[in-house]
């Protein structure tokens, strides 16, 4: 059992807001620890000692240890690695997921109304219902839902429900009537309204054009925002997350995180990417970059979307999708649109992090960023392409070409699995997700989730890099195992590497000297149990800044 000693000062963490006085020095002792060395090998260790927020030292098996230490503790032989980092998350929808209706995981639309149903019962008091995470490629039907099924649970309330990776939303009729949507409304540039055979909208809305929708509803107020990010910071914690970047926030988020900054140090990291649809996009990227006294809030750069989403075939693709002749996806900004929103941030000096699902939208943005990168001289800005998914084998060398970082999403592999080989063929497949062939070619891998899109959990995303497999394990040996990460490179991924990618990796990433104190406790050893189990790892504790992160 797990021994806490303070032989000099008590050490109150019940708290985040009430900032509790911290002990100078604490010793960590009796652990299984894990850490990546400068040549990017793992190196173990069993105790670890810090100052306040900052590591000191750590300790092979044998060393001497200190003996005047403020805070002495015991880890009982547990496993203590680097916290994990986030490179792709979006915190606002996230926290606003735990609060609205989860339909993650229905399996037809008729239960994904019940769930509606179920969730209203409890909150009558909410003018409009909204929730997320449909998906109807893992439906009976496997075609999109309508207003109809809504309408017959609610004739009158309005529902609003974003399907799971955020690029399509399904409305009922009391929805779109409050939102002046009917036959004659027209397609929005970048977006698509589904239509039925009489050219009524059948309820769906893709990309651009959910701000049809949108619109019509009242936007959250300072308070329900800043609950709605404490909640998901926290949440994140419980995951063995100590850091995010927040993949596109508007200045109102921006704001709610510096209120929140009032009352002390945010429980996890967050490193923030502008909007570039924020209306005071040019006014932020004046002000410069931002970085508080505690780093738990950083924002250097932008994120611009380019494409949608493979799911809603609103992915921008070269040809054709294979189940659906005549439909190329979706550009959701015309080429000097997009050059605008990238060359703006360059030259103030923010990274540029372009979503890019589609090989044409890859294409489009590696053109636009080796043009740019070279008339403004921004390649230390380390550009990125988010998500990076489906990539011609010429655009994969042009990665570390052109000194830009996939940041991908391991699970979105292992999710898309079932309906990407039906989206754009056997050809075209050999260069989706494809992780080890970018790593071979040169280029840094930077991994994360996608949350809400996916589950937060990094060993769930750790899973699916090493083993190309769900949580069941399946397919045997792997969805393309060719594409699989090592062991070594996934951890990389979500620690130093994604460190590296948000201008970090001399604070965060491994566990050094001056380097930020930032670790976890595991219930297992990721490094010594079968690979098909590193998924079900659980973390016991979370610190950030050298402050364990209440669970």
């Amino acid at each position: 059992m797990k021994k806490l000693f303070l032989p000099a000062l008590a050490l109150s963490l019940g708290s985040i807001s009430s900032a509790p006085v911290l002990a100078d020095t604490t010793l960590y002792t009796n652990v299984n620890g894990y850490t990546l060395n400068a040549n990017r090998e793992l190196q173990q260790f069993s105790a670890i000692q810090f100052t306040d927020d900052l590591v000191d030292q750590i300790f092979a098996e044998g060393e001497e240890l200190p003996e005047q230490v403020d805070v002495l503790i015991d880890g009982a032989g547990q496993t203590l690695m680097p916290g994990l980092i986030d490179a792709h998350g979006h915190m606002l929808n996230y926290g606003l997921s735990l609060l609205r209706v989860d339909l993650r995981g229905t399996e037809t639309e008729e239960e994904a109304v019940q769930r509606v149903v179920d969730f209203t019962e409890n909150n009558e008091q909410l003018e409009w219902i909204q929730g997320r995470g449909w998906n109807q490629v893992l439906w009976d039907s496997n075609e999109f839902p309508t207003a109809a099924s809504l309408d017959a649970a609610f004739p009158d309330k309005p529902v609003w429900l974003r399907r799971v990776d955020g690029h399509a939303g399904w409305a009922n009729s009391a929805a779109m009537k409050l939102a002046g949507v009917d036959r004659r409304t027209e397609d929005p540039e970048g977006g698509q309204i589904i239509r039925d055979e009489d050219g009524n909208p059948t309820g769906v809305f893709i990309d651009n054009a959910e701000d049809l929708i949108n619109s019509a509803i009242s936007p959250l107020n300072p308070e329900e925002l800043r609950s709605a990010l404490s909640t998901a910071m926290l949440e994140l914690a419980k995951q063995g997350l100590t850091s995010v970047h927040d993949a596109g926030a508007q200045s109102s988020v921006i704001e709610a995180y510096k209120k929140l900054l009032d009352d002390g140090p945010l429980p996890i990291r967050v490193n923030v990417m502008l909007s570039a649809g924020d209306s005071f996009f040019e006014q932020r990227l004046k002000e410069g970059h931002y970085r508080s006294m505690d780093d738990t809030l950083t924002m250097n750069s932008v994120k611009i979307s380019a494409d949608g989403a493979l799911g809603s075939r609103g992915a921008a693709m070269i040809d054709d999708y294979s189940d659906l002749s005549g439909h190329t996806g979706l550009l959701l900004h015309k080429p000097e649109r997009l050059e605008y929103f990238m060359r703006a941030a360059m030259n103030a000096g923010f990274q540029v992090n372009t979503h890019a699902i589609g090989d044409n939208a890859n294409k489009v943005v590696l053109d636009s960023y080796e043009k740019l990168i070279a008339q403004t001289n921004s390649r230390g800005l380390r550009h990125r392409i988010e998500h990076a998914q489906i990539l011609r084998y010429e655009d994969i060398l042009r990665f570390a070409e052109l000194g830009v970082i996939p940041s991908m999403q391991a699970t979105h592999a292992t999710s898309d699995k079932n309906m990407a080989v039906d989206r754009i063929g056997d050809v075209r497949i050999q260069g989706a997700y494809a992780w080890r062939k970018l790593i071979d070619a040169g280029a840094l891998i930077a991994n994360g989730s996608d949350f809400p899109v996916e589950s937060p959990n990094p060993f769930f995303g750790l899973h699916a890099a090493i083993t190309r497999q769900d949580k069941n394990n399946q397919p045997p040996g792997g969805w393309f195992p060719e594409e699989k990460m090592s062991i070594i490179e996934a951890f990389a991924s979500f620690t130093i590497d994604a460190a590296y990618s948000g201008h970090q990796e001399n604070l965060l990433g491994t566990l050094e000297p001056g380097k930020k104190a930032d670790f976890i406790i595991l219930d297992r050893d990721m490094f010594a149990i079968d690979e098909s189990e590193i998924w079900q790892i659980e973390v016991e504790e979370t610190w950030v800044n050298g402050q364990q992160i209440p669970h």
